[in-house]
């Protein structure tokens, strides 16, 4: 059987919904999350709140598009990298990918408060937060695997206590109140996780 051809009304509808995410994002960067209403989202792009409904359930849904479509794929592509690299055994390499992490943050600065606001302001975007947690630690497939099976929960923590301290660091750095050259803080994150990081010998319990 063929695919069924893409007609001109399934390409408006792609292009209406692209238009809705890009409008919202933009005023999600200028305005903050809890100040944009669905009608600014809208007029943005001038369509209709039903048109809207179309494409999403709500604010929160959009917010959630916009991480599933854009950061959250690039955000696990690089755990998918640390995976390799920690497998390699390489400080430097590690550094290096550190170094990546805080350009990927740069890039993506705009859009983080947003989330943020979402999480305090949504209780059900919390568990969005938390799922993203699980299924960015979960990319680590093979670093997980060297962990004894007792103790796989605990690699997962280590896992996730990463991610948050990354994004709690670049928060207060963007912000200012830690001034320190991206290169000295790959350094120094380095030397706390690099060793907090490493997988237990084999047979090694808990003292």
């Amino acid at each position: 059987m063929s695919a069924r051809r893409t007609t001109l009304r399934d390409e408006q509808k792609r292009l209406t919904r692209t238009r809705l995410l890009e409008a919202a994002e933009r005023l999600f960067v200028e305005q903050g999350y809890g100040a944009v209403r669905i009608d600014d989202i809208t007029a943005a792009v001038g369509c209709s709140r039903a048109t809207f409904y179309l494409h999403f359930t709500g604010k929160g849904d959009v917010l959630r598009s916009i991480g599933a479509e854009g950061t959250a794929p690039s955000s696990q592509r690089f755990y998918q990298d640390l995976d390799r690299i920690l497998e390699s055994g390489s400080r430097t390499e590690f550094v290096g990918w550190v170094s990546r992490a805080i350009d990927w943050f740069q890039h993506n600065k705009d859009l983080l408060p947003a989330w943020d606001e979402a999480t305090v302001l949504e209780p059900e975007f919390r568990e969005v937060a938390r799922q993203g947690l699980v299924d960015t630690a979960a990319v680590m497939t093979s670093y997980l695997s060297r962990w004894p099976e007792e103790r796989r929960d605990e690699a997962t923590l280590r896992v996730e206590l990463l991610i948050a301290q990354l994004e709690r660091f670049f928060t207060r750095w963007a912000q200012g109140t830690i001034e320190v050259s991206a290169a000295k803080a790959a350094e120094v994150l380095a030397d706390i996780w690099f060793p907090a990081l490493r997988t237990p010998a084999p047979n090694a319990g808990r003292s």
